[in-house]
């Protein structure tokens, strides 16, 4: 099955996305072509970033995913293929795919110089063409050779001891609730049956299943579906009420 996801921060209401489209669709006309979103907030990378790592893996291994973020911007250095948990990612190399796991991918192509173009709308005119053969059966290193300057941004990761976990929020979704950076095997490694979570004004010293296990207005705390806990208010916007939003610290202290 020839199956792109098509993510950037195009919107929905200029002529990007389905010019985009149309220049996959013709070269392939039985492509699959799946909006992972186009809502990004302009030019946030780690925004980005984040929508991608939560959601690639549930695709088909060899999905070739199409990521339009900043091809034009000054971070960019070129455009490349990469490999990684045998999904293929079509993009610039401005930092962004270094963040979708924690380890490096397997395979990186520098795409070629016959294969760029001067244009204006990298997007359409480089990348979409370089997807779409993918997909349809082509190699990422038919279309350029080893990449030796694969750039990298430095995710905001979680500082842990046996007396405390201070980590961050890294996404205030559209309910308002807060997504944080603490991954759950680190709570559970650290957790000797005792704590409390910091956040804002106020405190908590239970876990939740879920944001509808407390009252309306009252504050909550689960480790979602990512294994990262989320905190916020039911019903509320967490973000507004509690005055916290992205790179707001969180903290888990312990108590023996």
């Amino acid at each position: 099955m020839a199956l792109v996801t098509f993510l950037s921060d195009f919107g929905d209401k200029d002529y990007y996305v389905p010019a985009v489209k149309a220049k996959m669709l013709a070269i392939n006309p039985q492509l699959n072509i799946i909006d992972i979103s186009h809502n990004i907030e302009t030019f946030d990378l780690a925004h980005a970033a984040f929508i991608l790592r939560a959601t690639f893996r549930d695709f088909p291994k060899g999905t070739v995913h199409l990521v339009a973020m900043n091809t034009t911007g000054n971070m960019t250095q070129g455009y490349i293929g990469v490999k990684l948990e045998e999904h293929i990612f079509i993009g610039p190399n401005n930092g962004i795919l270094s963040l979708l796991a924690d380890q490096d991918p397997g395979i990186l192509v520098q795409f070629a110089d016959i294969h760029l173009k001067d244009t204006s709308f990298p997007a359409k005119d480089i990348l979409a063409p370089i997807a779409a053969k993918v997909a349809s059966g082509a190699a990422i290193h038919d279309f350029g050779g080893p990449l030796t300057n694969f750039r990298k941004l430095m995710p905001r990761n979680p500082k842990a001891t046996r007396e405390q976990i201070i980590g961050h929020v890294m996404r205030v979704d559209r309910y308002g609730n807060l997504i944080t950076n603490i991954r759950k095997e680190v709570f559970d490694q650290l957790n000797p049956g005792r704590f409390s979570i910091e956040f804002g004004r106020e405190s908590l010293d239970r876990l939740n299943s879920g944001c509808d296990q407390v009252e309306p207005g009252d504050c909550f705390a689960y480790f979602n579906s990512l294994g990262l806990l989320e905190i916020g208010i039911n019903h509320g916007h967490g973000g507004n009420l509690l005055g916290l939003k992205f790179e707001s610290v969180v903290y888990i202290n312990f108590n023996p």
